[in-house]
């Protein structure tokens, strides 16, 4: 069935879950993992016509807590993968949007099927803040498993 499982974390306790639920279908079907974390690119700071303002992080600064929690995010799937005796390798990749980020490097590690979580943001929250997941389910043509 599936040899190959991406599994994308943001470093929340619900991301926890979805790596949780990937790593034991991993073991169930004797698949490997790829965990992903995708980072935003630093956000220019742009206010009415192009007047640019002092931001409240730098860019190197931003560049480095970015690095830093993808590290943890990652090393969280590394763990609980090494746990369950599951094959993992886990990279972060930048993308202005992540849900275009997650379907790139599931294609191009020829992952059978995407397991990411979902917040369940619904009504007037889910529109107007958008749901990665959302993307990822309309956007892929790979399966995607989403765990609440």
């Amino acid at each position: 069935m599936y040899k190959n499982i991406l599994v994308s974390t943001d470093g929340s306790k619900l991301s926890a879950k979805a790596v949780r639920t990937a790593v034991r279908l991993a073991k169930a079907l004797g698949a490997r993992i790829v965990g992903l974390y995708v980072i935003v690119p630093y956000p220019a700071p742009v206010y009415g016509e192009a007047v640019t303002y002092a931001p409240p992080l730098a860019p190197k600064l931003y560049e480095d807590f970015a690095n830093k929690e993808a590290k943890k995010a990652l090393a969280a799937i590394e763990s609980e993968a090494e746990a369950a005796g599951v094959h993992c390798s886990t990279l972060s990749a930048t993308n202005d949007h992540p849900w275009r980020g997650i379907v790139r490097v599931a294609q191009a590690r020829k992952c059978d099927v995407i397991v990411m979580a979902s917040h369940g943001r619904r009504g007037l929250a889910g529109l107007l803040l958008g749901s990665e997941t959302t993307k990822v389910l309309t956007h892929s043509k790979i399966p995607v498993l989403v765990c609440r």
